[in-house]
């Protein structure tokens, strides 16, 4: 049976977590964007694993930064990633609608979904979702690369997968995405409830246990920028009306509120 586990990385700074997917019967693991090496060698050395495949889903540093000494020290891992990538050290070059096997129990499917870089890549099978920086829990990356219309299809294309798929991000930014989410959906049931249950235990190791792609769906704003009430919302705002201008302005909000220009309240978080 293959299980997963989320190492945190870059605590304090960037709070990715690395994914690793392990069997260990077969004394098998394929880990997802290593931003750095030490708490996976950790990891597979205390689990008695060997690395069979490395993922990557993007270039960016706190994705890729590991992958040399895990490679290193199991030079048989195979390391997988996106065709349009500039990182040199990817072997098997992937793109859109390719599946890969990496064990008779583990195959995924690419999706191509450029938006936060140009080169961004998903994993997808039928019970999983690795995203890593398109799509986090109540929010999404930020545009350092791809093109707000890439990012506005790639989150269409996320959103039209089955709603039962365990998704997985890169970063641990749970309260701060959803105490916007509220902010801008103040209205929203559904996100009250997520916001009420949440209990982040970043950064202990992660068992997995991570939500649905359906609870995004239902609570996340960067899913549901072209729904009727907030899509009234974006308009007000000055955007037209279609997709990529809608996911513009969104994301040019939360940026403002990110970078303190917009400040949110006690009392709005809470509303």
């Amino acid at each position: 049976m293959i299980k997963i586990a989320g190492l945190p990385a870059l605590v304090g700074t960037y709070d990715n977590y690395i994914w690793v997917m392990y069997d260990s019967t077969q004394g098998l693991a394929w880990i997802v964007d290593p931003g750095e090496a030490r708490q996976v060698i950790d990891f597979l050395q205390q689990n008695q694993l060997q690395a069979a495949a490395i993922l990557i889903t993007h270039r960016h540093f706190d994705h890729i930064d590991g992958v040399a000494e895990i490679k290193a020290n199991y030079p048989d891992c195979v390391i997988y990633g996106p065709q349009k990538t500039p990182f040199t050290l990817i072997e098997k070059r992937l793109s859109e609608g390719e599946q890969i096997t990496l064990n008779p129990d583990l195959h995924f499917r690419v999706l191509d979904t450029p938006g936060h870089t140009e080169d961004h890549i998903s994993y997808v099978n039928e019970k999983w979702l690795f995203c890593a920086d398109t799509l986090f829990t109540g929010g999404c990356g930020r545009i350092l690369g791809g093109t707000v219309e890439q990012f506005a299809n790639s989150i269409l294309k996320l959103r039209a997968l089955n709603e039962d798929l365990l998704f997985y991000c890169a970063h641990e930014y749970s309260a701060d995405n959803l105490a916007f989410a509220t902010y801008v959906e103040p209205e929203n049931t559904a996100l009250q409830q997520r916001l009420n249950q949440l209990h982040v235990n970043y950064p202990a190791l992660h068992d997995g246990n991570v939500d649905t792609l359906g609870l995004e769906k239902r609570t996340n704003p960067f899913m549901r920028f072209d729904t009727p009430a907030l899509k009234a919302k974006l308009i007000a705002k000055g955007s037209k009306d279609c997709p990529a201008e809608l996911f513009a302005t969104l994301r040019a909000w939360k940026d403002r509120v990110d970078q303190g220009i917009e400040k949110i309240t006690v009392d709005e978080k809470q509303s």
